[in-house]
């Protein structure tokens, strides 16, 4: 089931990758022939027009294929271009760079438009922890001495004056302000009020207002990760590590991306029951900093759903969009200069078990994966490489500055080194998705 899920999901994004470059190969007249969902022979489709719909019998992917592709593309077909004014080798160069660019451009457009119809259909999702007005608990060891800052106790009455703060307003407050800005806050404790200046921070774990209401809960244990090997499970209740007694989940966050890689001895109430577990954190690749561990697991989260407007939605959705942008831009950084391994991606194996996971949790889970997929489509298809979108606009770039085109040869073994290059990568992931199955059924 949650292959299939996977390849749905796979099977959406894909259909709105091909249907930028579909959409905009249309607009400059170019006769479009095929738009295939999957490759290999044709299963099923319908002839519409100039162009044939069709499902073929490898779902891993799809393509366009425009009249008078270049034949060194490895969907263009049989037929040789005929220097027909509909054909995609008569455009200019800049047209076919934007062509190639659409189906990218769609992909990173895509989460936007699909966050923001479903919060303006169901509403923009709250975290029920941090929904609560923010009562100062505890912070962690480094800024628990400053004497001129919040203690525990503190009732936070407004932040740079947004009265009555939530603890989601308040972390949102923090992470939008300005780099180096500081927070006006007013609060109160056993009747007395005072005024507090905190340091802003654009840091999602510098415990700006202590460790919030968060119970340690675990939601979701990611296959083949650290916490998978140790044995932790969805729903248990980290209640000490090393000893230390856990109240809130950022402490324990915080122990194990501080950890250094070191065993952690965990507590873990299950179903009532208490169990010992040892736990190894490794590097982790969406951290800022390269010394960070993680562990492979989310909180547990129930939402509730605020009913807004088109305005406030598309707000939102923009920047969801604009964070799993940057999270993902900054993950291929990592892989592309070394610091983050191959093995840590995923092929449709490790996709279509995220994708089972997501429906299990929902909706908004399903929706939020979905958008996380159509980022990544959208960036990866632009690296330069041979064969994706990147590597034929920067083809094109290198003919337009010699103004002349590389011989149909020196195309050709482009094209190949990039799809031996992809189909052994995508072999290689495949691999390790399986082998992390395996090893977590062993």
């Amino acid at each position: 089931m949650n292959i299939l899920i996977g390849l749905v999901v796979l099977g959406v994004i894909i259909l709105v990758h091909e249907w930028g470059h579909f959409i905009v190969a249309r607009l400059f007249g170019v006769r479009v022939d095929v738009f295939s969902i999957g490759f290999g022979p044709r299963l099923f489709g319908i002839k519409r027009g100039a162009t044939d719909w069709r499902f073929s019998a490898l779902p891993l992917g799809g393509y366009v294929r425009m009249a008078g592709q270049d034949i060194t593309d490895i969907d263009s077909g049989d037929t040789k271009p005929t220097g027909a004014p509909d054909e995609l080798l008569s455009k200019t160069r800049w047209q076919r760079a934007l062509i190639s660019f659409a189906g990218p451009a769609v992909n990173l457009i895509f989460p936007l438009l699909l966050l923001g119809i479903y919060y303006v259909a169901v509403g923009l999702p709250s975290d029920n922890a941090l929904s609560k007005p923010i009562v100062i608990t505890a912070f962690p060891a480094a800024q628990s001495n400053n004497p001129s800052s919040l203690r525990p106790g503190d009732t936070v009455v407004s932040i740079n004056g947004t009265k009555n703060p939530t603890w989601e307003q308040a972390l949102g407050i923090s992470l939008q302000a300005a780099p180096g800005s500081t927070l006006k806050l007013q609060v109160s404790n056993n009747g007395a009020t005072r005024e507090v200046d905190v340091p802003s921070s654009t840091n999602p774990y510098a415990r700006t207002f202590g460790y919030s209401p968060i119970p340690p809960t675990i939601g979701e244990v990611a296959i083949g990760t650290p916490a998978d090997r140790a044995g932790l499970h969805d729903g248990d209740i980290v209640r000490a590590v090393d000893g230390q007694k856990i109240q809130f989940w950022d402490q324990f966050v915080d122990l194990v991306r501080s950890s250094g890689g070191k065993t952690l001895q965990l507590d873990v109430d299950r179903n009532g029951q208490h169990v010992a577990l040892s736990v190894t954190p490794q590097k982790g690749i969406t951290d800022g900093a390269e010394n960070y561990y993680q562990i492979g697991i989310q909180r547990e989260f129930a939402l509730t759903y605020e009913r807004v407007g088109p305005i406030k939605a598309i707000k939102a959705a923009t920047l969801q969009t604009a964070s799993i942008v940057t999270q993902t831009i900054g993950v291929v950084g990592k892989l592309l200069s070394g610091r983050v391994s191959v093995k840590q991606l995923q092929s449709v194996v490790g996709i279509s078990r995220t994708a089972g996971q997501a429906v299990a949790q929902g909706s908004f889970a399903i929706i939020e994966f979905m958008a996380l997929i159509s980022v990544n489509l959208g960036i990866l298809n632009l690296l330069p490489i041979p064969i994706l979108d990147g590597g034929h606009i920067v083809l094109l770039s290198l003919e337009g500055l010699r103004r002349r085109d590389f011989s149909l040869a020196f195309k050709e073994r482009l094209i190949q080194v990039g799809l031996v290059f992809l189909l052994a990568l995508i072999a290689y992931v495949m691999y390790n998705d399986v082998a992390r199955m395996l090893t977590r059924h062993s």
